[in-house]
């Protein structure tokens, strides 16, 4: 076993020599362990040849193995994808699905076809799925089969609910239900009912492999807090029950990533909580996790480039952006934002760019500014113009592809990111509900269901 930076070859037109730690190696790649462990002649040696591989895919999977997140060109892709079904390297592949966007999503998925990386294969024909009509144009590319395999996939469907909180059984309660928006007829139709003892007032709610998550929340007069969680599975149409945090909260926020959900911050006996706590859906347990920098209820959080984000702000004008580090379990500042009276309250994030929704001047909520934080660069910058803000509609905003859907009880307009701006895009029906609306994306297998009313 040998100890410290070790050089490696890879194989180019000429060579180049890589000085690698050999425990990175062997604990990403399916390859060098195999290799370093079989008690060949190359397990034992301080040097070694890796033939038929480009220099430019292993120096830039060292970069991702390292931490660091660098944004790919056409031709840097594609070595990348050789380099990560070669070496066998699970990192890369996560970090080629995590990078999919409308300029890359057709080679990267033509790529992965050739050399067999099915989880980049499948995410990449789901995203041609996701953004169809805006890529027609592109795709006459793509070989018969590949097309197909693309159309047979379920879209994903913009879905809302609005803030229900349990009554009497015998009460016909419409705020129950789960709603989702049916683009080709510009109607709502009703998914599902929530089940009898849930709340999504105050509640944190997200979704996981294609499956909706609601926890903590409040019912009754005295806020009292809801102590089961609940699953809802648009594939059987079922509901189910899950543990609770081991701190019961309300106005939590609920992220998911790669098998955990997180459980961020919130409220109880309103009191701000720092807490985070995370759920393994594999063993159905909840442990903490480390501690947010402050505590604070109702936390903005976005997810992009397989990263997790969150906006805290030190009232009243000052919004800091902190990154979760899972592998770490720490917290680390990014950036900060300082704008009079007007803190973040919501963050979306699209390609490399956070979108940051505050309020206007002097607490103006009906027209919102929004800010791009790029986290490449780390620069910010101010999206021109207001954005009509009315009931709270950009506070609830979801990206597919590369259109933004908000919504309200007046209508549900779409925006295009398009450069430093979002362009109008269309305007859809408004939800049928008043009140304060969670929104996300679900792929439905059936989407006849009734007109929601």
């Amino acid at each position: 076993g040998a100890r410290g930076p070790r050089p490696f070859q890879a194989h180019a037109p000429g060579w180049e020599s890589f000085s690698v730690d050999k425990s990175l190696l062997v604990e990403h790649s399916e390859y060098f362990r195999a290799l370093f462990q079989s008690g060949m002649r190359e397990s034992t040696q301080k040097e070694i040849q890796v033939r038929d591989l480009s220099a430019v895919g292993f120096s830039i999977m060292l970069q991702i193995l390292q931490g660091e997140h660098p944004l790919l060109s056409c031709e840097e892709n594609l070595k990348l994808v050789e380099c990560a079904s070669f070496l066998q390297v699970k990192a890369v592949a996560k970090y080629l699905i995590a990078s999919i966007n409308s300029d890359n999503c057709f080679l990267l998925y033509q790529a992965a076809a050739v050399f067999g990386l099915l989880d980049l294969f499948h995410s990449a024909a789901l995203y041609i799925r996701d953004s169809y009509s805006d890529l027609e144009e592109d795709l006459d590319c793509l070989p018969p089969d590949l097309l197909g395999y693309v159309e047979s996939l379920l879209p994903s469907t913009f879905v809302a609910v609005g803030a229900h909180t349990p009554t009497f059984e015998f009460l016909e309660d419409v705020s129950r239900t789960i709603c989702y928006l049916d683009e080709d007829n510009n109607q709502w139709r009703t998914l599902s009912c929530l089940p009898l003892t849930a709340t999504t007032f105050l509640a944190g709610m997200t979704t996981l492999d294609n499956k909706v998550y609601i926890v903590g929340g409040v019912y009754g007069y005295n806020k009292q807090v809801v102590e089961q969680s609940f699953c809802y599975d648009p594939a059987s149409n079922s509901w189910s029950e899950f543990p609770s945090p081991q701190q019961l909260r309300y106005d939590v926020t609920l992220t998911g990533q790669e098998g955990h959900l997180y459980a961020i911050g919130g409220e109880f006996e309103k009191t701000p909580l720092k807490s985070v706590e995370k759920f393994d859906l594999s063993s159905k347990t909840w442990s903490f996790a480390s501690d947010l920098p402050q505590a604070a209820g109702a936390v903005p959080c976005a997810q992009t480039m397989g990263r997790i984000f969150v906006c805290l702000w030190k009232p009243l004008d000052t919004t800091v952006i902190y990154e979760y580090a899972p592998a770490k379990d720490e917290w680390l500042p990014v950036s900060t934002l300082n704008r009079e009276q007007s803190y973040g309250h919501c963050m979306v994030a699209h390609r490399d760019n956070l979108y940051i929704m505050r309020n206007g001047p002097f607490d103006d909520f009906l027209r919102c500014a929004i800010d791009r934080f790029n986290l490449t660069t780390m620069q910010w910058t101010a999206l021109p113009g207001q954005y009509m803000n009315s009931k709270g509609a950009l506070f609830t905003a979801v990206i597919r592809g590369d259109t933004v859907y908000t919504v309200n009880k007046m209508l549900t307009l779409l925006y295009s990111i398009e450069g430093n701006q979002w362009k109008f895009k269309k305007e859809r029906a408004g939800f049928p509900r008043s009140g304060s609306l969670q929104t996300f994306l679900l792929r439905l297998p059936r989407t006849d269901h009734s007109i929601a009313t």
